[in-house]
């Protein structure tokens, strides 16, 4: 007869046991990576492969807040591509830029230049303020494509006025919205702010894709900053993880505050595996992302749909009013096709797992949104004005009138 404690516990175990499988688990991922082959929203929605996670489930099992052998394989590895001493992997990118702005600001008062589009400025949640203490000084640019030492140097603060909070650091995001900075921009910028003592970081959640793009090296693009944050989850495929790269001494502090921000990690072998195989086997399949996006923005532009900003890598912004179509409805008719597609705006951003047939199947479906609209007598003259605006935002989210 068992004892009431082993009844007791039997009961523990019952109610603790968890099962996350759906009854058809197998089939719902299947139609999931076909679902994600015909998303444009975002590359961060692709998935491991069957061969990747082969790869990745042979890393060692090391708890990598002590000492993770895989892990820190991977993270000596980025740092040598990238002509930098030491690597840190974290969880996600904006946990490396943050990390890193922090490890490099030592007391306040202090300001952070940003382009006025930087993921840092606005999509970290105030994190450089909350994190740092630090002051954003966004910067829109001149040309309407990336910003420059004209753009920046009337923006830095210096001196000892009490008021004012001095620059510290010039952050450049590199791919900025899918479009590249000129690496001869990026130099100038450095070497003008280093001779002014102000550190330089690359938020490089997408650099990758100008390797890819240029032909540069990565130590090429990493070396005029001090530190780089390089994300493995989105162009490259892998399900989770950034690198930030520095000097040894930067990185050692920067795995302090890694603890701190809650992002020290245990076995973080598997995701080093998967960024691993991301590194080798899907690095080399951008070009062809990038082929999509070039062959998106043709079939747009013949159409007549306006481009907000070009496909110079894995993305465009576009916009189809001068079609006579709102963005609602493309997201409403595209979600209603007999092989769905999901959008949620003007971005349309491809990657690894894209399907070339959803390309053709979107503007297929643009093409149909533009002849209903000439049948019920739209005419381009009928297209609201373009209000002039001293920042022209390219993200416009699609919302149906009420």
């Amino acid at each position: 007869m068992p004892s009431v404690t082993d009844v007791r516990f039997a009961e523990l175990v019952q109610d603790i046991a968890c099962d996350v499988h759906s009854k058809t688990q197998d089939d719902d991922n299947i139609l999931q990576v076909q679902e994600i082959s015909r998303a444009f929203v975002s590359d961060t929605l692709t998935v491991p492969t069957k061969e990747m996670n082969a790869y990745a489930l042979r890393a060692s099992l090391g708890d990598d807040v002590y000492f993770e052998p895989s892990t820190a394989l991977l993270e000596s590895h980025i740092a040598k591509i990238t002509g930098k001493e030491a690597g840190l992997f974290l969880p996600t990118g904006t946990m490396s830029n943050q990390v890193a702005l922090r490890t490099h600001l030592q007391q306040p008062p202090y300001s952070v230049i940003t382009d006025a589009r930087a993921h840092i400025y606005r999509m970290e949640a105030g994190g450089a303020a909350f994190h740092s203490g630090a002051n954003s000084i966004p910067i829109i640019p001149a040309n309407e494509h990336h910003v420059t030492w004209e753009d920046i140097e009337p923006r830095i603060v210096s001196g000892t006025d009490v008021h004012v909070a001095p620059t510290h650091i010039i952050a450049l995001e590199n791919t900025l919205n899918g479009t590249i900075i000129p690496q001869d921009d990026v130099i100038e910028i450095s070497k003008n702010a280093h001779s002014r003592g102000i550190i330089m970081h690359l938020d490089g959640a997408r650099i990758w894709h100008v390797a890819a793009e240029t032909g540069l090296s990565m130590k090429e693009l990493c070396d005029p900053f001090e530190s780089a944050s390089l994300c493995l989850s989105k162009g490259l495929g892998a399900p989770i993880g950034t690198v930030l790269v520095g000097s040894a001494p930067f990185i050692t502090k920067a795995r302090w505050f890694r603890k701190l921000f809650g992002g020290g990690m245990r076995q973080t072998g598997y995701m080093a595996g998967c960024a691993a195989y991301a590194l080798t086997y899907n690095f080399p399949m951008l070009p062809r992302v990038h082929a999509l996006a070039k062959r998106m923005q043709q079939g747009l532009e013949q159409l007549g749909v306006g481009i907000l900003s070009p496909a110079e890598t894995c993305m465009l912004f576009y916009d189809p009013s001068p079609i006579g179509v709102e963005y609602w409805e493309v997201v409403e008719r595209a979600a209603q096709l007999p092989d769905p597609i999901k959008l949620n705006g003007s971005r349309l951003l491809m990657h690894i797992q894209t399907s070339p047939q959803a390309i053709e199947d979107f503007l297929e479906l643009l093409r149909t949104l533009k002849e209903e609209k000439a049948a019920a007598g739209w005419k381009p003259e009928n297209a609201p004005p373009k209000k002039k605006t001293l920042f022209r935002d390219v993200y416009v989210k699609a919302v149906r009138p009420a």
